[in-house]
């Protein structure tokens, strides 16, 4: 994501008073709590590495915090959550008849905050009623994923794919898990926003696991079974679209959802085009909806712009695709 890129996220969730007094993950924030986040019962967080294991630390490590950002999406304020490097995944529960299929969901944030809420919990507000268990991740921030750095002024790519491997990690966690949380471990899937869009992408197209396996979980699959991409960001470059070097689309990647607006003025919609295009011409089944209006960071919030609908339309590709029951026209 290059600057003004990330500059329009920012003022989009409006957390930085100003990029020159900003450190990489370290906006400041309303209603600072000086501990790790955690949810609401009764969801259930979990670490996702064994304790006492060595993983790769943030670009910028701290103590993580969370707060809200300074102005608000949609008339509601937006939780953000920093400096995670102690990643954990959240699990809610269906709250309606259970269908058996999982969603990861892959919050947003240029890949130096995690915006907690409005590309997170809320998403698990409109998939538990519809019979779906939904799982928060909580990855590694600051600089676990293709990010632009504020000490630089220039991107900067991790050393160790941080955030790759806390996905495939959750994945196969839930597989190994399916049968006490009454999933279907041949139904679980994955959503992302913005970075977390690059993440899905990531995921869907690494055949093998970007780490070394450290106990009986990493027998499990890493790969989700259907994939939706908000927004998607990092997976664009000039001239023409061309897809960024760091993605290698493989032919197996699972069925695909990309929802974009023309007018987002964070990630270009090159980004969906380009990663569309990849799909396609590796005949991986993917579909593309793209709305006049709607910017970028919206999550679900309802506004006046049509693409806000965009939970209903994918409740009917989910269907389409066999991983819930047929949902009425």
């Amino acid at each position: 994501m290059k600057t003004t890129a990330w500059i329009g996220f920012v003022i989009a969730l409006s957390l930085t008073v100003g990029a020159a007094m900003a450190t990489t993950g370290s906006e400041p924030l309303l209603n600072r709590q000086d501990r790790p986040w955690q949810p609401a019962a009764p969801a259930v967080q979990t670490p996702l590495w064994p304790k006492g294991l060595s993983i790769a630390a943030p670009a910028l490590p701290g103590k993580e915090v969370f707060g809200t950002g300074r102005g608000k999406i949609a008339g509601l304020p937006v939780t953000v959550v920093q400096h995670v490097s102690v990643p954990t995944m959240t699990i809610y529960r269906p709250s309606g008849k259970n269908t058996g299929a999982a969603v990861v969901v892959f919050p947003g944030g240029g890949y130096r905050i995690l915006a907690i809420d409005l590309e997170g919990t809320e998403v698990c507000d409109w998939l538990t009623p519809k019979g779906i268990t939904c799982v928060v991740l909580k990855y590694r921030v600051p600089g676990s994923g293709p990010y632009w750095n504020d000490e630089c002024n220039c991107r900067r790519d991790p050393a160790e794919p941080m955030a790759l491997q806390d996905a495939q990690r959750a994945i196969s966690l839930l597989r190994q898990q399916a049968g006490a949380l009454g999933i279907d471990p041949h139904k679980i899937g994955v959503i992302g926003f913005s970075a977390g869009g690059r993440m899905v992408a990531d995921v869907s197209n690494h055949p093998r696991r970007s780490y070394r396996p450290v106990d009986a979980v990493d027998l499990q699959s890493a790969r989700p079974d259907f994939a939706i991409a908000l927004y998607p960001g990092h997976l664009w470059k000039k001239p023409g679209l061309t897809l960024d070097p760091g993605v290698t689309i493989d032919p197996h990647a699972p069925p695909t959802l990309i929802i974009q607006a023309e007018n987002d003025p964070t990630d270009d919609i090159r980004e969906s085009l380009t990663y569309y295009l990849a799909l396609q011409q590796a005949t991986v089944p993917v579909e593309m909806h793209l709305y006049a209006k709607g910017g970028h960071a919206f999550g679900l919030r309802k506004t006046a712009d049509p693409i806000t609908g965009w939970p209903s339309l994918a409740e009917r590709w989910m269907s389409t695709i066999g991983i819930v029951p047929s949902v009425g026209p």
